[in-house]
């Protein structure tokens, strides 16, 4: 945990939204974490000294069996809490009152009633709408407690017991669809817990710096680059910590998108580091030679990295601290152990084997990615890595369908560039949160000229989100689709075909493979 006074504890019970509430405070400019509900103990809480705790979302009923429990020792600290959906349940469990299922069910949006001396409703409207997502709902009320929201199916929609500082809300206040839902967060950060807004990125870097310097020292580290958001903001941040100490491995594997590789490279040739650039697409490009299946071409590109990485760092010899771009999300996701495996491409591998070095820094493990980006700045780093859209470890060997050969590679690479070039010149780069071209394994007949062809057709994929968790087809006016696809066609030899995913996430997943 860093240095801030004033921080927020976010106890986990598996709700979906739990890096989104997380997301929601620090956006308050309060400091959190988020910790299993299991893993940590009403002495260690009474230490750790949080100025207020969330209790999270999720999937269960509270009296089923098995169903997440806490402590109730922790409704006695003396800490606010705040519990959310499930939280709220469970304190109103925990302490006495009763939760049933009920005839009427509430998911979506739905109309609700606040009243408005209760602190986290103050200063807002008497009635707007929540997010609801529950099967069960508070039927009695602890000993002690009040109404402060109510639905026409939910006669309990929020509670508070104020002298104790605990409160609850069925709905869900973290998500977009919750009118004022950030504002009700913000109330119980400040006015019910007494944060003042200590949490800004400048001071986080400020602290992250010297913190660096005093950890790493005289120390050498060694970094592998990828290119990505994360991996350039560390290099940053270590470059502005300890300079000339740090060495950058950028293994281009022939994959990126078109120029990317020169990019990178010209992004850090002002800073002081050392940057080891490995062109390597031959080697990347004969593994996958044959192979067609997703995961495999994601686990050989995962291993060959590795093995290139470890071969350029072994010229260095012995390596004080080798540096990771993990992220927040990463431990979070890590720590809980219980998520479902949806992809495995976020990373490409684990860590080295015979990479000798004596220490592992990570010095992003606490920010979210808008954080990471927001830090990026701070540190006056390139815009074109800052902004930077998200990019699969396996660069586009995921997003050629199929075989991946040479001649693919440079097909989607120039009809990425293409579609990417469109998507600037119509000034939606700004509004569309993802967007890239794929190349199927599928091929058409077309006609071009007098001649009818048998060519490749490829699909353009354009997102937007706020989390990246859920995501909807962007709608990209016809006629920039039309100029995209006209030069695809013109431009980019055999293919005949363009089409656009209209797919949202889920039942898809963004990428294709």
């Amino acid at each position: 945990m860093t240095a801030n006074k004033e921080w927020i504890l976010v106890l986990d019970f598996g709700g979906q939204y739990n890096q989104l509430i997380a997301r929601r405070v620090r956006e308050c400019s309060v400091y959190c974490e988020i910790r299993p509900y299991n893993k940590i103990t009403p002495g260690e809480i009474r230490k750790l000294a949080p100025s207020g705790i969330i209790f999270t979302g999720g999937p269960n009923s509270v009296y089923g069996e098995g169903a997440p429990q806490t402590d109730p020792e922790i409704f006695s600290l003396g800490i606010p809490v705040l519990g959310i959906c499930y939280g709220a349940q469970l304190m109103a469990y925990q302490l006495g009152g009763q939760v049933t299922t009920p005839e009427t069910r509430e998911y979506g949006k739905t109309e609700t009633i606040f009243e408005q001396d209760c602190p986290l409703f103050r200063d807002l409207p008497r009635q707007g709408i929540t997010w609801m997502s529950h099967t069960d709902y508070i039927e009695r009320l602890p000993e002690g407690f009040q109404v402060t929201a109510y639905t026409m199916d939910c006669p309990s929609a929020a509670m508070q017991r104020l002298e104790r500082k605990l409160y609850g809300v069925q709905f869900h206040p973290e998500v977009l669809h919750t009118e004022n839902g950030t504002q009700m967060l913000q109330n119980f950060l400040y006015t019910v817990c007494g944060c003042t807004g200590d949490w800004t990125m400048r001071r986080y870097a400020e602290a992250a710096v010297q913190e660096l310097r005093e950890k790493i020292g005289n120390g050498r580290v060694l970094l592998a680059l990828s290119g990505g958001v994360d991996s350039s903001v560390c290099a940053a941040l270590l470059a502005k910590a300890v300079g000339s100490q740090l060495t950058c491995i950028f293994v281009d594997t022939g994959l990126m998108r078109k120029n990317e590789g020169d990019e990178v490279e010209a992004a850090f040739a002002q800073w002081d580091i050392s940057f080891v650039r490995v062109n390597a697409g031959e080697r990347f490009l004969s593994r996958l030679a044959g192979v067609e299946e997703p995961e495999r071409k994601r686990k050989i590109i995962g291993e060959e990295f590795i093995r290139v990485f470890e071969a350029e760092a072994k010229k260095l010899g012995q390596v004080d601290f080798l540096a990771q771009g993990t992220i927040y999300p990463d431990v979070v996701e890590s720590g809980l152990g219980d998520a479902a495996v949806i992809k495995s491409h976020h990373n490409v591998g684990g860590l080295p084997d015979h990479v000798d070095f004596k220490e592992i820094v990570e010095p992003l493990r606490l920010l979210f990615k808008d954080e990471v980006r927001a830090l990026g700045r701070e540190l006056k780093l390139s815009e074109v890595l800052v902004s930077r859209q998200p990019f699969p470890g396996p660069g586009l060997a995921i997003r050629v369908l199929g075989e991946v050969t040479p001649e693919k590679v440079a097909l989607v690479q120039e009809a990425d560039a293409i579609f990417r070039e469109e998507i600037a010149r119509a000034g939606l780069d700004g509004s569309i949160h993802q967007y890239f071209a794929v190349l199927t394994s599928l091929r058409s007949v077309g006609v071009m000229g007098d001649e009818r062809t048998y060519d490749y057709t490829v699909a353009l994929r354009g997102v937007t989100t706020t989390d990246f968790m859920t995501a909807d087809f962007a709608r990209i006016p016809y006629e920039v689709l039309e100029r995209a696809s006209s030069r695809i066609v013109n431009e980019v030899k055999h293919v005949n075909r363009v089409v656009y995913d209209v797919t949202t996430k889920p039942p898809a997943t963004i990428e294709w493979e």
